[in-house]
């Protein structure tokens, strides 16, 4: 197979910075595509026709496609398989149909201007992404880079970091790294006043955690009050077991159905990057409620649907699980699940009210699962004394379909 696509990684040291092979794949080639900056970074180098990315990048591929019969070089910052369109391209192009030369990543500069290891680091690309999936990362000790957007994301990085109460943060702003405008300030997030920074920069963060501080413990079953709610949430204890019940794989799809406050599907995402979710809540003000909790936890992306179950069901991409906290006894909901999920695929229904229950006791009868009722009790003050106060039990019903 001929290679006819290589794929040059190029630093803010331009042409200086690139090995002769890199340069000869540059010179050698018949169309070099890049951004504005890559382009004139190589363009001592360009023998061939200039094109810059077209606007949707989304048009990119197809265009790089439509140039097989040619030799084709793709110019990307550093590393073009982290974060980079190495990663876009290679969806599309065999390997053996391409030649990769990276360069030094803008995480792999920063760490060795600053002396860190990178497997002991979390690395965060905010670059046209939001802010808040930083929030999962702020535990106290932890270092972390992260790669913003723009010269206005460091400031609005720091601000979120003070208003969750990470404000005595140590924040190293590292810009236009490998260039010759390189430059490496450092603040606290809680007085952040470095002016002017390159469009093209790097935060490092030395996480410090005030009292009070919004932090998201690793562990399922998050403490209730860390959740926006109008006491339409699966309580921490049993959510706890319930995600034990869905058992979250790699990548997988789970749709929350009648969400309410969104926390098992918030809870779910947060056990793995690749993890994704739709919540079903038919409510506008809870549906709105959702989006703000997903942001305060740091998975924006989680998908809300808004819109009563089983019709908001129809359409929805294949779940891996399903998790039914709400409506379970209305007509169709469990049927539509079932019908649904995947071969393999897991449901969970918890259930607090005998209507529920019965109709969830009559499932277990006639497709099987598991029947379990989940009991918990808290200490509460009885008059002068302490005491045991209940709270509702709820049947949880577990079944794999065949």
């Amino acid at each position: 197979m001929r290679r006819w696509l290589s794929i040059v990684g190029i630093g803010e040291d331009g042409v200086e910075g690139l090995s002769p092979v890199a340069r000869g794949l540059v010179s050698g080639a018949d169309v070099v595509f890049g951004g504005e900056r890559h382009l004139k970074l190589a363009v001592s180098l360009i023998r061939g026709e200039a094109k810059q990315w077209p606007s949707p990048f989304s048009r990119a591929v197809d265009e790089v496609l439509a140039m097989r019969d040619r030799q084709v070089c793709v110019l990307a910052s550093g590393d073009p398989f982290f974060y980079g369109v190495g990663s876009v391209l290679a969806n599309h192009v065999a390997p053996e149909e391409t030649i990769v030369v990276p360069a030094p990543s803008a995480f792999s500069l920063a760490a060795a201007r600053l002396g860190w290891a990178l497997p002991d680091i979390a690395l965060v690309s905010l670059h046209g992404r939001a802010l808040d999936r930083i929030r999962p990362q702020l535990h106290p000790g932890a270092r972390m880079l992260a790669l913003t957007s723009d010269s206005e994301g460091p400031a609005a990085l720091a601000r979120l970091l003070a208003e969750a109460g990470f404000g005595g943060s140590r924040l190293t702003v590292l810009e236009a790294l490998g260039g010759t405008k390189e430059r490496v300030r450092s603040t606290m997030a809680a007085r952040f006043d470095l002016g002017e920074i390159a469009e093209l920069n790097v935060v490092a963060i030395e996480v410090a955690a005030a009292p009070g501080a919004r932090i998201i413990a690793y562990a399922p079953g998050l403490a209730d009050d860390l959740f926006e709610h109008d006491g339409q949430i699966t309580k921490r204890e049993i959510r706890a077991v319930t995600l034990s019940s869905l058992a979250p794989l790699r990548g997988e799809l789970l749709w929350d159905v009648g969400a309410g406050s969104g926390s098992i599907a918030i809870e779910w995402m947060l056990a793995h990057p690749s993890m994704r979710a739709i919540a079903i809540e038919a409510r506008a003000d809870r549906a709105a409620r959702v989006r703000r909790n997903a942001a305060a936890f740091g998975v924006p992306e989680l998908e809300i649907l808004e819109g009563p179950a089983p019709h908001a069901l129809a359409g929805l991409a294949t779940p891996d699980s399903v998790f039914v906290g709400g409506g379970a006894s209305e007509h169709g909901v469990l049927d539509a699940a079932i019908a649904a999920l995947r071969s393999g695929g897991r449901l969970v229904v918890n259930a607090v009210t005998l209507e529920t229950e019965a109709e969830l006791i009559a499932r277990h009868a006639s497709l099987g699962g598991t029947l379990t009722r989940i009991a918990i009790s808290r200490a509460d003050s009885v008059g002068e004394k302490t005491g045991w106060r209940s709270a509702m039990p709820v049947t949880q019903w577990v079944w794999v379909k065949p």
